[in-house]
C-alpha cells in the first residue's frame, strides 16, 4: 500500500492536469477507430466454437443450388386477389421491387409455371407451359392452377387465396465466397500449424479483407431492405403488407440493438445522472462518475474498433454493463470520500481525498478481480460471441478499475467537493433498518433465505433453453406481424433441412452404367436393390422411401410447409392425368422435366452428384410447444429406427439447427458449470479473506441472488436464450461486489471495539448506504429498457434491476446474520 500512497502522493494528486492530458491523448487515439465499431449479427455469430453446421449448411445450398438469402413480401388486397385489379396491383409491386440493383429476381404466383392445361401431358409440359405473365390465363383458371399445384399453397398463396408472397431473392456476390474459403482454408493451416509467415500474414489481410467487405455487404443490404419497405409503404393503403425473411430478421435484430445502445444508453445514462443528482445533490458528484463511466465506454468502443472486434446480439449490452461497474465503483469512493469529510471537516481535501483511494482501493480491487472471474465463466461457454462477451467484460473491467482510481482523483484534486452538510448530520441513515431488522429477526432471516433457495432450485429445474425468434419482438413490431402471417398462412418461418444420404454402390461394379447388363429389368419391375442401380434416385423403392419420409415430415405439428422430390413428383402425377409416375416413367424423371424447370422441381431436392435427398421445411415459430431439440431427435429416431435409414446417412443442416446447436451449449455450458463458477469464488474469497469461514459466508448471498434470477425465470416460464444467458454470470458479479465490500468494511470496523451487533450497525450506516445508492441508481436507470422493442433487451433491464435488489437485500440482511452467527472474527465482545 506503500508505494500506491507514493505513486498518488508524488504523480496524480499534484498534477492532475499532466494525468488527464496523457488520457485524453489515449481517448484521442481510441476516438480514432470508432467508425470500425460494428454489430454482427450473422449465422457466423450464432454458432459453437468449431461447429460445422454453418459449413454443412452453406454447402447444402451449394449442392442443392438453394438460399435463404431471399426476403417474403405478404400480400393480402382488400379486393379479389384473382381479379384483374388485384393482379395488376401485385404485379406493379412486384415490379418495382425487381426494379432495385441489389434484387437477382423475384418469384411470385404471377411468374411461376401454372402447370395447368388440357393438353399438358409429360410429353407435351415443355410446351403447354403457362405463367399469367406470358400467358392469356383467367384470373379464375390461375387460382385453380396455383390451388391445385402441390408446390404451391401454404408457400406462395394461403390455401384460402387471400394472401399471396413475393419471394425477393438478394444473391450473396461470388466474391464473399471467394474470400470466405481464402479465409478459411489459410485459417485451418494456421490452427494445424502448418502455415509459412508468409501464409499467416497472407491471412491476416484476407480477414481484414473479409471483414471490410462484409461490412460493404451488410450496409448495402440495410439500404436495400430500407427502399424495399419505402415500396412497400405506397401499397399499404390497399392491401395488408408485411415483410419476413432471414436478411430482414437479421437486420431488424441489428435496428433493435443499435437503437438501443444509442437511444437507450443516454437513457440509462440521464436516468443514473438524474439519480445521482437526487442522491449526492451537487454537481461534481454528477459530473465525476458521468466521466468516468463515459470514459470506459470511449476506450472500450476504440478498441474494439482498433481490435475489428464485433459487437453480437449477446454482447451488446456490455456499454451498460460498463456503466454499472464504473458507476458502482465510483459510488463507493463518492461515500467514502463524504464519510471522511463528514468525520473530519477540517482536513484538506487532498488528504481526505488520499484517505480515500487508500480504504477503498483494496476492496475495489478484490472486487474485480472477483466479477472478472464471474465472467471469465463465458469464455468456457464454446459459443464464439458468449466467449468475447466473457473477454470484453474482462477488459472492460480492467479498464473501468483503472479509470476509476487514477481519473476520479484527478478530477477531484481540480474540483475538491464542498462539505455536503446534510452528510454531517447525526441523523441515523435509512439504510440501518435493515440491521435492526436482522438484529430483531435474525431467525426470520435464516428461515426466509433457506425457503428461497429451496423456491430457487425449483425454478432452476424448471428452466427450458428453447426460445422462438418471434418472442425476441413485441406484438406491436412488422417484424412479430410478419412471422404471425407468414407461419398461419404461408407454411412457416425458419429453415430447417433434413438431407438423406444414398448408400453408394461398389465402385468395382462391372455393370455400373448399364441398366441391361442387369437380371433386373427396370421397364417392368422394381430394381431399387440391384447394385448397379444405386447410383440413381430415381427407381420405385427409394422414391418409396423418401415419400413415407415426407409424409412424416409433414405431419409434425411443428412443421409447416415441406418439399422434396415427392412434392415435383406429386406434381408429374397431376400432368400424368392423376397416375403415379409407375419405375419406368421414374427412371427417365430427368429427361422429361424440361431444363427451365429444373431449377424448381429436381435440383433443390435431389443431387446425384453427390448421392443426397433434401427436404425442405418451414419450422411454425408461432407454436406454443415448439422445441427444436426434441423435434430434431423424434425426427432422427423415426428415420433410423422405424424407417431403416443408418445415423450418418441423415443430416440436418438450416439456421434452425444452428440455433439449436447453440441454445443447447448455453444450458451445457452455463447451468451445468455454475457450480465451478462459485468454486472458483470461493477460491478467490479464500485468498482475499483467508478464512474459509468468510468464504462460506460471502457465498451464501451470491447463491441466493443467482439462484434467484435463473429460478424466477423457470417460475415464469421464460427461457434461457442467447441473451438472459449472461444474466446468472452478471447476478454473481454484482453480488459479488456488495459481499466484498460489506466483508472488508465489517473487519476493518469489528477492529474498533470487537462488537459485532455494533460493527453491523455502524457497517449498514456506511457502506450499506453506498450499496443502496449503487442498486437504487442501477436498478432506476435500467427501467429505461422496458421501453425497447427488442424483448431480449427488456429482460436484461429487469433481471439485471432484480438482480441488484436480491443482491443487496442478501448483503443487508443474510450475509451480516451469517457474519453474526458464526462469528469469523473471532467471539469478539458480549453482544
Amino acid at each position: 500500500m506503500n508505494r500506491f500512497r507514493t505513486l498518488y502522493d508524488r504523480l496524480i494528486l499534484p498534477h492532475p492536469i499532466i494525468v488527464l492530458s496523457v488520457f485524453g491523448l489515449l481517448l484521442a487515439l481510441a476516438a480514432v477507430k470508432f467508425g470500425q465499431f460494428r454489430l454482427d449479427a450473422s449465422a457466423e455469430s450464432l454458432v459453437l466454437e468449431n461447429d460445422r453446421s454453418l459449413e454443412q449448411y452453406r454447402q447444402v445450398n451449394r449442392r442443392f443450388t438453394t438460399s435463404d438469402d431471399f426476403l417474403v413480401v405478404t400480400y393480402s388486397p382488400g379486393c379479389e386477389l384473382f381479379s384483374k385489379q388485384g393482379l395488376s396491383r401485385l404485379r406493379s409491386l412486384r415490379d418495382e421491387l425487381q426494379g432495385l440493383e441489389a434484387v437477382g429476381s423475384t418469384n411470385s404466383i404471377l411468374n411461376v409455371p401454372l402447370l395447368h392445361s388440357p393438353e399438358l401431358t409429360l410429353d407435351t409440359v415443355d410446351s403447354e407451359i403457362k405463367t399469367l405473365d406470358g400467358d392469356d390465363v383467367s384470373p379464375e383458371t390461375a387460382r385453380e392452377a396455383l390451388l391445385s399445384n402441390p408446390l404451391y399453397p401454404n408457400l406462395l398463396i394461403s390455401e384460402d387465396a387471400g394472401t399471396t408472397a413475393i419471394q425477393v431473392n438478394l444473391p450473396t456476390p461470388d466474391r464473399y465466397f471467394e474470400l470466405l474459403r481464402e479465409r478459411n482454408t489459410l485459417r485451418d493451416k494456421a490452427e494445424a500449424g502448418n502455415a509459412s509467415e508468409a501464409e499467416l500474414q497472407q491471412l491476416e489481410a484476407v480477414k481484414a479483407s473479409f471483414i471490410r467487405y462484409t461490412e460493404t455487404l451488410g450496409e448495402d443490404r440495410d439500404a436495400t431492405i430500407r427502399q424495399v419497405r419505402s415500396i412497400l409503404d405506397q401499397y399499404r393503403d390497399q392491401a395488408e403488407i408485411h415483410l419476413g425473411g432471414v436478411p430482414m430478421i437479421v437486420a431488424d435484430m441489428i435496428r433493435f440493438i443499435e437503437n438501443d445502445l444509442s437511444t437507450f444508453g443516454f437513457g440509462v445514462l440521464a436516468f443514473l445522472l438524474l439519480t445521482l443528482a437526487i442522491i449526492f445533490r451537487q454537481w461534481r458528484w454528477v459530473l465525476v462518475p458521468l466521466l468516468c463511466c463515459s470514459f470506459t465506454v470511449w476506450l472500450m468502443v476504440g478498441f474494439l474498433g482498433w481490435a475489428q472486434w464485433p459487437v453480437t446480439v449477446i454482447s451488446s449490452n456490455f456499454i451498460s454493463l460498463l456503466l454499472i461497474m464504473t458507476l458502482s465503483l465510483t459510488i463507493h469512493l463518492i461515500v467514502r470520500y463524504r464519510e471522511f469529510q463528514s468525520d473530519e471537516p477540517e482536513a484538506s481535501s487532498r488528504d481526505i481525498l488520499l484517505r480515500t483511494v487508500m480504504a477503498m482501493i483494496k476492496p475495489c480491487f478484490y472486487m474485480a478481480i472477483t466479477t472478472i472471474v464471474a465472467f471469465g465463466s463465458l469464455t468456457f461457454s464454446g459459443i464464439r460471441p458468449v466467449i468475447d462477451f466473457g473477454w470484453m467484460m474482462t477488459l472492460g473491467l480492467t479498464a473501468a478499475f483503472l479509470i476509476t482510481f487514477i481519473i476520479f482523483p484527478a478530477l477531484l484534486a481540480l474540483l475538491p467537493p464542498p462539505l455536503d452538510k446534510r452528510a454531517d448530520s447525526d441523523r441515523v441513515p435509512f439504510t440501518d433498518a435493515f440491521a435492526r431488522f436482522t438484529e430483531r429477526f435474525g431467525k426470520t432471516v435464516l428461515v426466509g433465505s433457506a425457503v428461497i433457495g429451496v423456491l430457487c432450485a425449483v425454478g432452476v429445474n424448471k428452466l427450458t433453453v428453447e426460445n422462438s425468434f418471434i418472442d425476441y419482438f413485441k406484438s406491436s413490431t412488422e417484424i412479430h406481424q410478419g412471422m404471425i402471417t407468414i407461419d398461419n398462412r404461408l407454411g412457416g418461418t425458419t429453415p430447417l433441412d433434413v438431407v438423406i444420404t444414398d448408400e453408394r454402390p461398389p465402385e468395382n461394379s462391372a455393370t455400373e452404367g448399364d441398366p441391361f447388363a442387369s437380371s433386373c429389368d427396370p421397364f417392368v419391375e422394381d430394381c431399387g436393390d440391384a447394385e448397379e442401380y444405386r447410383d440413381t434416385w430415381y427407381t420405385y423403392q427409394k422414391m418409396n422411401r423418401l415419400e413415407k419420409v415426407h409424409r412424416y415430415l409433414d405431419s409434425l405439428p411443428e412443421t409447416g410447409k415441406v418439399l422434396s422430390i415427392n412434392t415435383t413428383l406429386d406434381i408429374l402425377a397431376k400432368v400424368n392425368q392423376g397416375k403415379r409416375l409407375d419405375a419406368l416413367e421414374l427412371a427417365f424423371v430427368p429427361a422429361a422435366v424440361p431444363d427451365d424447370l429444373k431449377g424448381i422441381l429436381l435440383t433443390p431436392y435431389i443431387s446425384e452428384e453427390y448421392d443426397q435427398a433434401r427436404f425442405s421445411i418451414r419450422i411454425l415459430e408461432t407454436q406454443p410447444e415448439l422445441r427444436r431439440q426434441a423435434l430434431l431427435d423424434r425426427i432422427r429416431k423415426h428415420l433410423t429406427t422405424e424407417l431403416g435409414y443408418d445415423q450418418d446417412q441423415v443430416l440436418f443442416a438450416g439456421m434452425t439447427v444452428m440455433y439449436n446447436n447453440m441454445l443447447q451449449s448455453l444450458f451445457d455450458s452455463q447451468i451445468k458449470t455454475i457450480g465451478m463458477v462459485f468454486l472458483s469464488i470461493m477460491a478467490m474469497f479464500l485468498l482475499l479473506f483467508r478464512s474459509i469461514k468468510l468464504a462460506l459466508i460471502g457465498i451464501a448471498p451470491n447463491l441466493i441472488a443467482a439462484g434467484s434470477v435463473l429460478g424466477l425465470m423457470g417460475w415464469l416460464g421464460i427461457p434461457l436464450d442467447m441473451m438472459t444467458i449472461t444474466v446468472a454470470a452478471i447476478t454473481v458479479g454484482i453480488a459479488v461486489d456488495d459481499t466484498i465490500h460489506y466483508i472488508h468494511r465489517f473487519k476493518t470496523e469489528f477492529e474498533k471495539d470487537g462488537n459485532y451487533l455494533a460493527t453491523m450497525h455502524r457497517c449498514h450506516q456506511s457502506i450499506g448506504q453506498a450499496m443502496f445508492f449503487t442498486s437504487l441508481t442501477i436498478i432506476s436507470g435500467f427501467s429505461i429498457l422496458v421501453l425497447s422493442n427488442f424483448i431480449p433487451t427488456i429482460y436484461f433491464g429487469l433481471f439485471t434491476g432484480f438482480a441488484m435488489f436480491m443482491a443487496l437485500l442478501g448483503a443487508l440482511t443474510l450475509l451480516p446474520r451469517l457474519i453474526i452467527l458464526i462469528r469469523p472474527f473471532g467471539p469478539g465482545n458480549a453482544l
